[in-house]
C-alpha cells in the first residue's frame, strides 16, 4: 500500500536550534496516528512544516505522490490537507455558520466577477456552500446546530470553539486532517467527547488523521500508531503499548535517572 503522506529526513532549524532533525514519518489512508513528545520536542514545528507555514531546510514531504515541501499553505489546503492549531484560530465576529462557509471558498469555481456581479451561478454555489456547512455542523450534534448557526464564534464555550475549528477544517474537504492538541484545556467529559469525535472523523467521514496530543488516555484510545519526537528527533514508533514502555520514551518524559554515586 502506498502511503498517503510520506516524509523522509525532514529538517528544519531556527538559528542554532534544530526543531526537526531528520524526521521520517508516514501515514496510510484511514489511519489515525498520534505524534507525542515532551514540550519543545518539535511537534508543532512538524505540523507547521507539513502545512507550509515553514519551509523545510531539507528532506521531502510527499502527499499523494506530490512533493509539497515549500508549497504555500493555501496550495496545501487545496491539495487536501487541513489543520487546527494549538491556540484556537477562528473568525470571532463571524457566525458559526459563516466560519464553516468561508473555509469552503478554497473550493469554489465562480470567481471574483461572479461574486461582484452576484450572478446566478454565484448564488447557486453560495446556497450549496451554506447547505454543506450546515451538514458539517450537524456532525457535532446539538453543540453547533440550530440557533448556534447565527451566533458569533466569540460567544461559544471554549470546547465548542475547538469543535468549530475542526468543523471549519472539515469545510475544506480534507483527505488528511492534522489536529494540534484538540483536547487541550478540556475537562474529562469534554475530552471523552473529543476522543469519540476523532474516531468518528475516520469511521463516518473517511478522513485520515494525525493528532498531536498530551493526554495519554486520548492517545491510547484513538491511535493505530504512535510516533514520539524528542528535540526534533523521532525516538520511537509503534503501538501505544509498545511506545509507552519504551525506555527512551520514559527518559524523554521523566528525565535521565541519576547515575549511581552522583550527589
Amino acid at each position: 500500500m502506498s502511503h498517503i503522506l510520506q516524509i523522509d529526513q525532514l529538517r528544519k532549524g531556527f538559528g542554532g536550534v534544530q526543531a526537526l532533525d531528520g524526521v521520517d514519518f508516514h501515514i496510510d489512508k484511514g489511519e489515525i496516528v498520534s505524534v507525542i513528545g515532551p514540550n519543545g520536542a518539535g511537534k508543532t514545528s512538524f505540523f507547521n512544516t507539513i502545512t507550509g507555514y515553514f519551509s523545510p531546510d531539507s528532506g521531502s514531504i510527499v502527499f499523494n505522490g506530490l512533493n509539497i515541501g515549500g508549497h504555500e499553505p493555501h496550495e496545501i489546503t487545496g491539495l487536501g490537507i487541513a489543520r487546527t492549531f494549538q491556540n484556537v484560530r477562528l473568525f470571532p465576529n463571524m457566525t458559526v455558520l459563516e466560519n464553516v462557509m468561508v473555509a469552503q471558498h478554497s473550493r469554489t469555481s465562480t470567481g471574483i466577477f461572479g461574486t461582484l456581479l452576484n450572478t446566478r451561478g454565484f448564488r447557486k454555489e453560495e446556497a450549496e456552500i451554506e447547505e454543506r456547512a450546515k451538514e458539517i455542523l450537524s456532525f457535532f450534534g446539538q453543540r453547533l446546530k440550530g440557533y448556534r448557526w447565527d451566533q458569533p464564534a466569540f460567544v461559544l464555550s471554549y470546547a465548542n470553539r475547538r469543535r468549530l475549528e475542526i468543523a471549519r477544517a472539515m469545510g475544506t474537504q480534507p483527505e488528511l486532517l492534522l489536529l494540534d492538541e484538540p483536547t487541550a484545556g478540556m475537562n474529562p467529559r469534554e475530552t471523552a467527547e473529543m476522543t469519540e469525535l476523532i474516531d468518528r472523523l475516520r469511521t463516518e467521514r473517511g478522513i485520515t488523521v494525525v493528532v498531536i496530543e498530551h493526554e495519554m488516555r486520548v492517545v491510547r484510545e484513538v491511535s493505530d500508531r504512535v510516533v514520539v519526537l524528542d528535540h526534533g528527533v523521532k525516538i520511537a514508533e509503534g503501538t501505544y503499548e509498545t511506545v509507552s514502555t519504551n525506555p527512551d520514551v520514559i527518559e524523554a518524559y521523566l528525565g535521565r535517572p541519576a547515575e549511581a554515586g552522583s550527589a
